[in-house]
């Protein structure tokens, strides 16, 4: 089917109410670079998705309208539903993968560690790079073996080191860790158990008793894990599920007595979601964030003014707009902004496909300066990103419920990211030579 007549067929939907068929957004020319969107806005986490991708689409918009694209590339994008699922994940990719209408793919964003898994072989060999912010695997911070995956700005080894430093901050120092005990109520999955290896490691370093209890998917029923929480008396809870699971967890600890303050969210336990539907419970709940909650950031004046008040953004709820899910929408297209316009400062004012925005990504760096220009300072993290070093953040910031909406405690926390380099290195090396993959030498990439 013909451009002109995809627009001609978008138009005739558009005015019989259908909007998601064929939207304008996906019209594809000359001149444009592609967005795929593997959004879930149904099944059981539609509820997290569905304002991610408002943000996602909010920003992109904003771009567009506002700035008149990246260095006049516009953009243009299209979703796909993938029901958080690795199978339909991996339809998603397949379908998206060689553009639209000759608009080129530069990233692509899998929302979702079981297709994020499953694509990382496709996606190397079709050179498209996958950004993974908060989840996917953490060994592909080690880009000598992972060109084409990046875990950015926080992983969940970082994640877990950036909890113990907040929790030494607490205690008054690194060394005042030793005989204290920490619990780990961990979804159990691959995303659950991911942060055992560097808590096992931080625990011999600094002495504390590293306790670890599953909750099996979905977590409806926890009575057993926190009655097993009561019986072990930890000074603090590390808390890493998802979904429902989370308020289930925090009701859970109210009723066996253990005090919500001393509990810590991991960023997929972090949202307004997670803590609206505990009630006075979650009053005091503690959560680590990469993109903290709120609206009063800079970004957020200008699509305001130029998106929500002209009534073109993608939430359908305006009570969303600055919450945790909406701002991680936020950053993640930013992010691949960001890294679009890093290529295009060596490879010209155009469209790019996903091997110039790898070399755009390796190279991307945005400092305080330029976080100030596009308005995220303070809602994102300095970012530095190299061959080697796929993650190049490591920080997140630690907010607090207070009944009725988020409250920032701290300022970015950083995780001991060379403690935890040997365990990267490890496992990215045990995948090099699973896969046969002889790593680059990063001293040469250039």
């Amino acid at each position: 089917m013909s451009s002109s007549l995809k627009r001609k067929l978008a138009v005739a939907l558009l005015a019989l109410g259908v909007h998601h068929a064929l939207p304008g957004s996906a019209l594809a020319a000359p001149n444009e670079q592609f967005f795929p969107l593997a959004t879930y806005r149904v099944g059981a986490y539609a509820s997290s998705g569905i304002p991610v991708w408002a943000g996602m689409i909010d920003y992109l918009r904003y771009i567009n309208e506002v700035e008149g694209g990246i260095n006049g590339v516009k953009l243009v994008w299209q979703e796909c539903e993938t029901e958080w699922t690795a199978e339909k994940g991996i339809e998603c990719y397949e379908r998206f993968k060689n553009g639209l209408d000759g608009a080129p793919v530069a990233v692509y964003q899998p929302n979702g560690a079981p297709a994020a898994y499953a694509l990382a072989d496709k996606a190397a060999a079709d050179k498209i790079p996958l950004i993974t912010l908060g989840y996917g695997r953490t060994e592909a911070t080690d880009g000598s073996v992972f060109p084409y995956n990046f875990p950015v700005m926080l992983t969940f080894y970082s994640e877990a080191s950036a909890v113990i430093e907040y929790i030494a901050r607490r205690e008054g120092g690194l060394d005042k860790l030793k005989g204290k005990k920490i619990a780990t109520v961990y979804h159990d999955s691959a995303y659950g158990r991911e942060t055992q290896g560097p808590l096992a490691l931080l625990a011999e370093k600094y002495g504390f008793e590293n306790i670890q209890i599953p909750v099996a998917d979905p977590g409806n029923e926890q009575s057993a894990q926190w009655r097993q929480v009561r019986q072990a008396k930890p000074d603090w809870v590390f808390l890493r599920t998802w979904g429902v699971s989370t308020p289930v967890a925090i009701k859970t600890a109210a009723r066996f007595g253990f005090p919500v303050e001393r509990i810590i969210g991991d960023i997929w336990a972090s949202s307004d979601e997670d803590v609206l539907p505990t009630g006075p419970a979650g009053k005091g709940y503690l959560a680590l964030t990469p993109y903290p909650g709120g609206a009063d950031f800079e970004i957020h004046k200008k699509i305001k003014e130029h998106i929500l008040d002209k009534g073109k953004s993608d939430l359908k709820d305006p009570k969303s707009f600055g919450s945790v899910y909406y701002n991680s929408g936020l950053v993640n297209a930013a992010i691949a902004v960001e890294a679009i316009r890093a290529g295009q400062a060596r490879f010209g004012k155009r469209p790019l496909d996903g091997d110039e925005s790898r070399w755009g990504l390796e190279h991307l760096d945005i400092d305080d300066a330029r976080l100030k220009a596009i308005g995220f300072h303070g809602l994102m993290q300095p970012l530095r990103l190299s061959c080697s070093d796929h993650e190049g953040g490591g920080a997140a910031k630690v907010q607090q419920w207070d009944g009725s909406s988020w409250k920032l405690i701290t300022d970015w926390v950083q995780a001991d990211r060379q403690t935890l380099r040997p365990l990267i290195e490890a496992k990215s090396g045990v995948y090099a030579k699973e896969k046969g993959i002889a790593p680059r030498d990063c001293r040469a990439d250039g």
